[in-house]
């Protein structure tokens, strides 16, 4: 008799696979104990096992394999061999839809491409006070990405539509969006990402309270105010559409937090680690009473949010007010931090989920 472990080993089956196997009545084994439940299989159910090991790698349905292991011992092939015939032409059928779905995705990916490159490549200049634009990367700058693997993170999104300057940055885990006022810009939307380096020397400048010039031709960006200018090229990549990624309002508690009585609360209140080496997580919840209360693990409460600590420190010090306001959905919806005179800066971070 082969132990589980054993069948596992030898047939490509892992033990879960194994068990499921069990409960579907396809590969029954030949004793199980009925004192521990450990199963047992007979020496001639391994070939079993890896034909159907075989079958699933080729993605069979699962009454095609029952089927197939019921016959395949037996005198008769010509039921095997339908039911094989069968499943690889639906495969052969799968590959060729899944081949035309991925040519139509293609040309839609080309369409939006050169979108994407008419939102890069315009020329325009604009107008825009020098406080907003430095509060607006003040607000933004924490979330910026520093991973390699993602330059096209690696950076400041400018989307200029309208009247509107939005900057924003993300690193997938947190991400900041603020809004500043612009005069003089009358074409259509038009994005450019903002290598950090050049988002910081831009920032550098901006020292005085009168209108900066910001213009964009082509790849290149410069924002010119009196004491200098500063330009560079843009990073030649596509942002991810941020809007896609704004939370909902509906079904979201809202809290209006002093910041740094909260950031007091944040710096020595409980906090849980899922496991080692991982950062401290602070576990929220909203009462009832519009307060915000951190609880010392959660676990089982349907409307506490876990978050990373040092992000919430982080956007609370971007948020740079006295007061902010916490908003928080399901446990697996984002953290919204919101300033209450201007709902167009934000800073969302995403939620951790709690293993409980």
């Amino acid at each position: 008799m082969r132990s589980i472990g054993e069948m596992a080993r030898d047939s490509g089956l892992g033990v879960s696979a194994l068990r499921f196997y069990d409960r579907a009545g396809v590969l029954v084994p030949a004793w199980v104990d009925p004192v521990s439940g450990y199963r047992w299989y007979e020496p001639g159910q391994l070939e079993e096992a890896r034909l159907l090991a075989r079958l699933r790698r080729a993605g069979m349905p699962l009454a095609d394999i029952r089927l197939v292991l019921a016959s395949w011992s037996g005198a008769d092939t010509v039921l095997v061999r339908k039911l094989l015939t069968t499943h690889l032409r639906r495969l052969e059928q799968g590959l060729s839809e899944a081949r035309s779905e991925f040519s139509a995705l293609r040309a839609l990916l080309d369409h939006r491409e050169n979108l994407m490159t008419s939102h890069r490549m315009a020329t325009v200049r604009l107008s825009v006070a020098a406080p907003e634009l430095a509060a607006a990367l003040d607000s933004v700058r924490f979330a910026a990405s520093t991973d390699p693997e993602l330059p096209m993170l690696g950076g400041v999104l400018f989307d200029i539509e309208g009247e509107s300057l939005h900057v924003v940055a993300t690193d997938r885990f947190r991400m900041a969006v603020a809004q500043a006022r612009i005069t003089e810009h009358a074409a259509s939307r038009v994005q450019v990402i903002v290598p950090t380096p050049l988002a910081d020397a831009m920032r550098a400048l901006l020292d005085g309270s009168g209108p900066v010039r910001l213009c964009v031709d082509g790849d290149r960006v410069a924002l010119e105010t009196g004491g200098g200018q500063a330009a560079g090229l843009c990073l030649g990549h596509d942002f991810p559409d941020y809007r896609r990624l704004l939370p909902r309002a509906a079904e979201r508690r809202r809290a209006v937090v002093e910041v740094e009585d909260f950031r007091k609360t944040l710096e020595t209140g409980p906090v849980r680690s899922e496991e080692a080496g991982a950062h401290d997580l602070s576990v929220l919840r909203v009462e009832e009473d519009g307060t915000v209360t951190l609880c010392p693990d959660g676990a089982g409460d349907p409307d506490r949010v876990a978050a990373n600590r040092e992000f919430l420190l982080e956007a609370l010090t971007a948020g740079a007010r006295d007061r902010l306001v916490l908003e928080l959905g399901s446990p697996t919806a984002p953290v919204a931090i919101r300033r209450p005179d201007d709902e167009n800066s934000f800073s969302i971070l995403m939620p951790v989920r709690l293993e409980d």
